[in-house]
């Protein structure tokens, strides 16, 4: 599904989790990665080796994303690395939970630092990437941008005060950025993906009760990294050149109304 020959992408928060799956799915279909992280630069220099051995090419580069300094760095390292940027994949995020009541000013910025304003440093700094490059092609795509956001932009789920309205936020971000760039032919859309196997769940529960939730899902399982990156290999395809503005849930079912058990009639 949808050769990304040629290309060049920019995947923040890429180390692991559903970054790394987004980062080794573009790769997959021949796109040439930088793979973002802040605090795990082996393990991105793990995906970077994946890559390699997919026959793709891929450098690790560390920047916070809500330092906008560092970021515009990493898109000119891209930029002087591979000559272009084809794909920006704002990934990258921070949840600091706690009862609403508790919460300090500080934890709730720290999460707006990176999940808010990340994304806004990652999608317009890859945006001035495109722009040039999809003036000179002319009637060419300028680029892809995902947003890699979350069912908690809507569901309200107690003691996240400072993730879910930065999600929310993201949202709206993406679907006006959206209507900005399409004179650029950047398509922007998003990705909001449900309870997901990721590293950074063990930081609020254990693996027996998290596979045990995990199956009480629409799905029966939770999502995987695998999910969420092939959605995103497709929103970047040339199969998806008429979707912009658009959100993609890659939840299983997870934001549906459980159905009733089963009652006799007897």
């Amino acid at each position: 599904m949808g050769d990304l020959s040629g290309r060049v992408a920019v995947v923040t928060g890429a180390s692991r989790g559903i970054g790394k799956g987004c980062a080794l799915a573009l790769a997959r279909r021949g796109a040439r990665v930088v793979v973002n992280y802040n605090t795990h630069g082996d393990e991105a220099e793990e995906v970077v080796a994946a890559i390699a051995a997919m026959g793709s090419e891929a450098v690790a580069f560390g920047a916070s994303v809500a330092d906008r300094p560092a970021v515009d760095a990493m898109f000119a390292h891209a930029l002087e690395r591979f000559g272009r940027v084809d794909i920006a994949v704002a990934n990258a995020a921070l949840s600091i939970r706690g009862p609403f009541l508790e919460l300090s000013v500080e934890d709730v910025a720290r999460t707006w630092d990176v999940s808010l304003w990340g994304v806004f440093h990652t999608c317009q700094a890859g945006a001035r990437a495109m722009v040039p490059r999809g003036q000179a092609d002319g009637p060419l795509p300028g680029g892809k941008i995902v947003v890699i956001s979350s069912v908690m932009s809507f569901m309200p789920f107690a003691h996240s005060v400072p993730y879910n309205t930065a999600k929310a936020g993201i949202n709206h971000m993406a679907y006006t950025i959206a209507a900005e760039l399409a004179p650029h032919r950047i398509n922007v859309n998003v990705i909001e993906p449900g309870w997901t196997d990721t590293p950074g769940e063990r930081r609020f529960t254990d693996d027996e009760t998290l596979y045990a939730a995990g199956r009480q899902l629409p799905w029966g399982r939770l999502g995987t990294i695998e999910d969420v990156g092939e959605a995103c290999a497709f929103l970047c395809s040339d199969a998806a050149d008429y979707i912009t503005g658009a959100n993609l849930r890659v939840d299983g079912g997870f934001w549906l109304p459980r159905a009733p058990a089963a009652t006799r009639s007897d």
